[in-house]
């Protein structure tokens, strides 16, 4: 099935609690919500091609690139889109954008792997994410 194209995943508001020594939002922030966001994203194309729901757990995060600071009070909107869908795995875009004067400002970008796993005992083993035809 094609791709719907850009998803809003998230949108959260950065508080003071977030900053760094530089008054600015932690990277690492960013980095919890762009996961969070991936996998919310992943869900709902795994879901939108009616496959089985399957726990998937992060397994890599490409090409991270911060473009601009993220500012306490910034509404930060967290986009994806599906890059593919592989046999376990499932690669999703993240694009990290603030509204500022009235125009989207790139932030932050990632690509993100899931893959899906079997919960049902400790071994946590990859399976696939598509019925097997």
């Amino acid at each position: 099935m094609p791709a719907t194209g850009r998803y809003l995943a998230l949108k959260a508001v950065m508080m003071p609690r977030d900053t760094n020594a530089h008054g600015t939002i932690f990277g690492g922030v960013l980095l919890s919500y762009l996961d969070q966001a991936g996998a919310v994203g992943a869900i709902h194309e795994i879901r939108r091609c009616g496959w089985p729901d399957r726990l998937i757990v992060t397994v890599a995060m490409n090409r991270v690139e911060f473009h601009e600071p993220v500012f306490v009070g910034d509404v930060v909107s967290f986009w994806t889109e599906l890059v593919r869908v592989g046999r376990t795995s499932i690669t999703m875009h993240v694009v990290v954008e603030a509204d500022r004067g009235g125009r989207p400002v790139n932030l932050t970008e990632a690509e993100v792997v899931y893959v899906a796993v079997d919960s049902s005992d400790d071994q946590r083993r990859p399976v696939p994410i598509r019925p097997e035809a």
